[in-house]
Formats: structure tokens, sequence, C-alpha cells
């Protein structure tokens, strides 16, 4: 393995390096948007804490006073929202865009690597010994950014929980989810490689999500280096069954949803790089047939087959999963021994994904209500992991202020609704503000062509990095807890 990205703060009252220069991001309240921070500053045209003309990229504490871009917010458009948020945060913080952007493009090429390298050890999901492997990897890279780390046993391989101490511990912290299995069986590296091609790094699982993982270590050795840490608590959820739908996983999101402020995802964004906002929610079934064996060509009267009765009823379901809202794919069909033996046995694994709670509510009772259509065939269903639907937030605070911190960075950044389903639907569904999809930009998911675009590796980096830095907004009301 190359060597993790390890951030190396300051010591307190150190001279700063020429590229380790200290920042310190403004003291909000929590639920006080980074512009308005601004106001001071704007208005003196100083630094805060700083002598006038004295060029400086510290940025002491300054008290929070409402802009006018604060008080306009909730009527002016979301673009000119966003431009008086970049305009205001600028402002406020000089040098800081700057010190981000520059130092991840700096470290780019160590996330590259750091990616490689994360590919190159597979880690399919359900094989334990490769995915802790894995683990004990990411835990030992997150460590050397100042991250305290502990393994949660899983049935089909360890889950990681990981937490990074902030600058103001009163805070709620942030909650950020990934996972480290992949849908990629062990030897698809032997004719499939981590390789690097025009301005691409391809390979199994470098977008789902080893990219991601690699980033998140990269914005966080970047906060390390400027001698800077979180503005508030982070911590970090990494399972080990999430391409299965987290069916053990889940309990350790669902743990930390409490107190949290936001939920952030590292699943790749939409190809063109737009974070994602709400998902469908998505059900594993199993549904097992048991028939009767016989003599396919002496005795087929007496046996019932299992298969016939499977083809059936997948037929039947597909008219069920035909209602609005509600898609299907029979993923995986399995049955019988031999030719010559009416088959005792059948069984199919099937992926649902709805738009809403209440198509994934009214499919599934109609799953559970299937009966045999012949006689002395039984039929089963199972449901193997289920995730909610996270709908669509009117609004979205978090989404505008990640999109006016990408302003800052000159980066152009939106949003929109993805069709999958991941680990930020459980958040999202709870009402809990959630945006994912801040992993690395590419294609390909669950694809033989899966690439990630190394050009944008330092802007997310720095997008990353900035989002953990700085105060968030009020992202709820009061009474929404």
């Amino acid at each position: 393995m190359s060597p993790q990205i390890v951030g190396s703060p300051a010591a307190p009252g150190a001279a700063a390096e020429p590229d380790r220069v200290p920042v310190t991001v403004p003291a909000a309240a929590d639920g006080e948007a980074l512009v308005v921070a601004a106001g001071a500053a704007a208005a003196s045209g100083t630094v805060p804490g700083t002598a006038p003309g004295t060029a400086s990229a510290t940025v002491t504490s300054a008290t929070p006073a409402k802009s006018a871009t604060s008080a306009a917010s909730s009527t002016s458009s979301t673009s000119a929202t966003a431009k008086s948020a970049a305009a205001g945060a600028t402002a406020a913080l000089p040098g800081l865009p700057q010190a981000l952007s520059a130092r991840a493009r700096t470290l780019a090429g160590a996330v590259r690597r750091r990616c490689a390298d994360l590919a190159r050890i597979e880690s399919p999901s359900g094989d334990a010994p490769r995915l802790d492997a894995l683990a004990e990897e990411l835990a030992a890279g997150f460590r050397a950014t100042g991250a305290t780390a502990r393994r949660e046993p899983g049935p089909a391989g360890d889950h990681l929980v990981l937490e990074w101490e902030g600058r103001d511990e009163t805070l709620p912290h942030l909650l950020i989810v990934g996972h480290h299995d992949t849908v990629w069986p062990v030897g698809t590296l032997a004719d499939w490689p981590v390789a690097e091609q025009d301005g691409r790094l391809t390979g199994p699982g470098v977008v789902d999500m080893k990219g991601g993982l690699a980033i998140l270590e990269g914005a966080l050795a970047l906060l390390a280096d400027l001698g800077e840490r979180p503005h508030r608590t982070v911590r970090l959820v990494v399972v080990s069954d999430e391409e299965v739908g987290s069916p053990d996983g889940r309990r350790l999101v669902e743990r930390q949803l409490r107190g949290a402020a936001a939920a952030l995802g590292l699943e790749p964004p939409h190809p063109d790089g737009r974070l994602k906002t709400a998902r469908r929610g998505s059900t594993r079934v199993r549904l097992t047939v048991t028939g009767r064996e016989a003599h396919a060509g002496n005795d087929a009267h007496d046996g019932v087959s299992a298969v016939d009765e499977l083809v059936d009823q997948l037929v039947l379901v597909r008219g069920l999963a035909g209602q609005p809202g509600t898609e299907l794919n029979a993923g995986r069909i399995s049955g019988g021994s031999r030719a010559n033996v009416v088959a005792g046995r059948a069984e199919a694994e099937l992926g649902l994904r709805f738009a809403t709670a209440e198509a994934q509510r009214r499919t599934l009772d109609n799953l559970a209500r299937l009966t045999a259509l012949r006689p002395g065939a039984r039929v089963r269903t199972e449901v193997l992991s289920s995730r909610p639907a996270w709908p669509e937030r009117t609004g979205n605070p978090l989404l505008r202020h990640v999109r006016s911190l990408a302003a800052v960075l000159g980066q152009q950044l939106d949003g929109a609704p993805a069709g999958g389903a991941g680990d930020t639907n459980l958040p999202g569904s709870r009402g809990l503000p959630t945006l994912d999809g801040f992993g690395a930009v590419g294609a390909g998911a669950h694809a033989r062509h899966e690439y990630i675009r190394l050009d944008e590796l330092a802007p997310r980096i720095a997008l990353l990095a900035a989002l953990l830095a700085v105060p968030l907004p009020r992202l709820r009301d009061r009474g929404e807890g």
C-alpha cells in the first residue's frame, strides 16, 4: 500500500510553513449561515482580528451579525442567494478559499494513488476476511488524520465507526455514511486491473465507492495540514454490506441519527457532478417456491414443478410491480437439479424500487399475499433488506449552503434526485437534512466501464474540506428537532 494521506497540524504557536497556512474560520452560533459572519469584515474591508492593511490568511473569531444578504435570502432567487452568499463568505474569510483550493490541488495526486490502492484490495460483499483487511487499512488512514476508530463486528465483515473532534463540541455532530464493499467478485482484477488513461482512473469499485473514501481522507488531511479541525464533531459510519442493502450496517447508521445536525453520503454524484437530493426506496425480496420431485419421464404426473410455478409467479409479480411509482428487476433465478427430474425447488431474488413510501407499502403487501397457482406447490416471500424512500425536500437549505460554498471555491454545483438507493435513504426518510454524492465524479457504477475523473478530485477535496470546516446554517426549524 502507498502511504495514507497524512495531514500534519502545526504545533501551537509555531511559525507556519509556506504551504501550511493556519486558517481559523469565524465562530458562529449553530444555525447561522457562513455569510452572516461577513457583515463587519465586508463593511470595513479588513479581516477581523488583524490590523488594517495587514495581509494575512488568518481569520480570527468574529461576532455574527445579520447581513443584508441573510435578511433577503427568503425572498431572493436561488441563484441570487448563492451569489450573495459567495460574496459574503469571500469577504469574511479571505485566504480560506485559496488555501483550500491550492492545498487540494497538491493533495490530488496522493488521493488518486490512495483510491487506486484501495481498489486493488478486492472487497466483495459477504467476503468477511477481505472486507476486514480493507477496514483495517481504512482505519489506519483515517486515524492518521486525527480520527478515533473502532471496528464493529458484522456477520459478513466488520463495519467501521470513526469520529473526529470538532472545534465546538457542544454542537450536534455531522454524520457521514459510506461503505467499503463492492459488487465485484474476487478475481475481477485479474482481467480488469486498476489503470489510469486519458484523465480517468478505472477499475472495480473506483467510483462506488473507494473514490469517495479516498476523497474524505484527503479532505481531512487537508484540514490537518492547515492546522484546522472540523467545525463540529464528525462521525463516519463505513458499512460492509451496503451493496446488499445494509441488512446489518443499517443499525449503525440508525444509531448515529439521534442528535445529528445533517447527514452526508460519499456515493458518487450524478455523472455531471450534481449532488443527490433524494432517492427512491428499495427492497430486496427472495421468492421461494417448493414443489415435489418426480421422474420427468415415468412419473411426471406425480411431480409438481417448482420452476414452472416460479415462472408463473414472476409473470404475476411483474404485473403487480407495474403500478405507478414501482420498478422491478428479477436479478437472480435458480432452481431444479436435472433435466430428467421435476424441479422440487426454485427461487428468485427480486430488486424493487419505489418512488414513494406508499408505493413501497402497497407492493410489499401484495407480494406478502402471493399464493401458489398449482396444487401441491408452496410459495414464500422473504424481505432480505429494505430502504425507505427519501423524498426531495422543498427549499433544501443544506443544498443552498453547499452551493454557496462551491461558489466561494469557484465551482458551480447543483443537485437532483437519484434513482438508486443507499444508506442516505435512512436519514433522508426521517427528515434529517441530507445530501449524497460527495464522492468521486465519474460514471459506470456496477459496470465494466466504471471510472472516476481525475480532474475533479481536487475540487471535491476542497468542497468537502470547506463543508467540514465552516459553520452550518440553520437547516431545520426549531420545532423539527
